[in-house]
């Protein structure tokens, strides 16, 4: 990773020298292009994120409003207040599926461990987020300096038609040790779900009602003679 962004800086040099359009050139080459497709960034309603133990208020939506290109600033960061737990409830502007899960944290031991997700529940707090079956657990990579954001990879299976996620932040790299903990980052890969599909299962479902059931047959007969023809 390292070596790559090297690359990149002596690109940036020669934009001195009138080369803009190899550098445009590499940019398009390099991994943030394609990540920028299928992040769920616009898929967000930021202003509904709600956060539990954040030491300064909105700093939970603060660090997920964050862009991609905005993902290592130092500000603004999210810090837990009263202990090392934090609980972020971030729902989505309809049905997304989740592929993985993008965080940045400062390389400190305040930097997050163990985060259980829940899909579409807005009701969570953190006695309920700590007694309930999370849809998935993931240990987060201890940062170390110069790492970039890690990517979690979620199951694809337990994440379609997600409407919101909430992230139960339980405990920190410092094993108990530091009270705070600190995320700088936060974002999602994945795909927005078209909603056109919903009239099909309507439609469906009105099939399948017995009284109707008979009068459909009854068509499907019909087409079925009239078929072979066309």
């Amino acid at each position: 990773m390292s070596g790559h962004h090297h690359h990149h800086g002596g690109h940036g040099h020669g934009h001195g020298h009138c080369h803009a359009g190899d550098g445009h050139d590499h940019d398009h080459s390099n991994d943030i292009t394609p990540a920028l497709q299928t992040l769920l960034y616009s898929q967000i309603q930021f202003d509904q994120i709600t956060t539990l133990n954040e030491s300064e208020p909105r700093s939970g939506r603060a660090i997920v409003q964050k862009t991609w290109a905005e993902r290592l600033n130092e500000q603004p960061e999210l810090v837990s207040d009263a202990d090392e737990q934090l609980l972020i409830y971030i729902p989505f502007a309809g049905q997304v599926k989740l592929h993985s899960l993008l965080i940045y944290t400062a390389p400190t031991r305040a930097a997050p461990k163990t985060i259980k997700l829940f899909k579409n529940r807005a009701d969570l707090d953190f006695p309920t987020a700590s007694d309930l079956s999370p849809t998935q657990t993931l240990e987060v990579p201890e940062p170390v300096p110069g790492s970039d954001v890690f990517e979690l990879p979620l199951s694809r299976a337990s994440w379609n038609a997600t409407t919101s996620i909430t992230l139960f932040v339980e405990d920190n790299w410092s094993g108990g040790e530091e009270e705070e903990t600190r995320i700088g980052y936060l974002g999602f890969k994945g795909s927005f779900m078209a909603l056109s599909r919903e009239p099909v299962s309507v439609l469906y479902e009105a099939a399948a009602n017995p009284s109707d059931h008979v009068a459909i047959q009854g068509i499907s007969g019909e087409t079925r003679n009239i078929m072979p023809g066309q």
